[in-house]
């Protein structure tokens, strides 16, 4: 594509508004994850709550826990995780396979490892307006296969959801949001429009690259770029290996937020009855298990 053309698709490019590196935890049981978004440089980006990037090797795992009032969207790069809640759903998710889960008013589950080695993923806390945080579970579930994916110019995106490169995702996301999995050859430069009101943010997963604007230094893995306003975001992998990265995006709900661990709601009182909620199996945990 000629650089004219390129150089059209944006007006007004994103830039970088802050950066930092996601620094290895303990999680769960023998898990290590690399948190973003949901620690104490970045406790809520609206409408994220948490992003993960996430490793664990059996007998480790993340065993029961519950969540209210938002979604979880877990991503495998690598390996496979057993899910099953308290509701009898259950499924293994590989690498490339999506489960993106509404947890609405109420989900008991586990997620554990379903592979030798070490297996590796994201998981994407997004949160539910207060007129979606008591709705029924619910589950989008993807293989690999059949996740939307195109290539052109040395550019290669997986469409979890939303649309990039004149492909969408057949995924329903309650709160408006896009997530895109783009990996870039030695050369590519990169032009993705965002909802210009959408908050937004890169992940860099493998590789380094350059973001926003020419004159940057490289961002390298395991590094968030929390990008300001505009209509989309530029990206050039400027070295000889390969470049990869999410973009993800969402509509800010612009409501206040009380978390109390994995409970998410709008009040303290919604927290204080959510924790009673659970504590005796009511109101969304009937089936939990005690």
């Amino acid at each position: 594509m000629p650089e004219t053309e390129i150089s059209s698709v944006l007006k007004e490019p994103r830039l970088v508004v802050k950066k930092f590196q996601a620094i290895a935890q303990r999680e769960g049981v023998g898990a290590v994850v690399r948190r973003s978004i949901g620690r104490f440089e970045l406790r809520y980006f609206d409408p994220f709550l948490v992003l993960d990037e996430f490793q664990v090797t059996a007998p480790g795992g993340f065993p029961d826990h519950p969540h209210r009032g938002f979604e979880t969207v877990t991503y495998m790069l690598q390996g496979a995780v057993t899910h099953e809640d308290f509701k009898g759903h259950k499924g293994t998710i590989r690498a490339g396979d999506l489960q993106w889960m509404t947890a609405g008013k109420g989900i008991v589950h586990s997620e554990m490892p379903a592979a030798q080695g070490t297996q590796k993923g994201l998981q994407l806390w997004i949160n539910l307006s207060s007129k979606n945080k008591m709705i029924e579970p619910r589950y989008q579930e993807m293989l690999s296969k059949d996740v939307a994916e195109v290539a052109k110019d040395g550019i290669k995106v997986r469409v979890i959801a939303g649309e990039a490169l004149g492909t969408k995702s057949p995924i329903y996301t309650r709160t408006p949001t896009m997530y895109l999995d783009f990996t870039l050859k030695p050369g590519a430069h990169l032009q993705q429009p965002i909802p210009p009101k959408w908050n937004s943010f890169i992940y860099v997963l493998e590789g380094e690259g350059i973001f926003c604007s020419r004159e940057s230094s490289p961002t390298k893995a395991h590094h968030i770029l929390l990008l300001g306003f505009g209509d989309g975001v530029e990206a050039w992998n400027q070295s000889s290996k390969l470049l990869r990265f999410i973009l993800v995006g969402g509509e800010p709900l612009g409501e206040p937020v009380v978390q109390y661990g994995p409970f998410v709601m709008n009040t303290q009182e919604e927290i204080d009855q959510t924790i009673d909620d659970y504590e005796y199996s009511i109101n969304g945990f009937e089936n939990a298990k005690r």
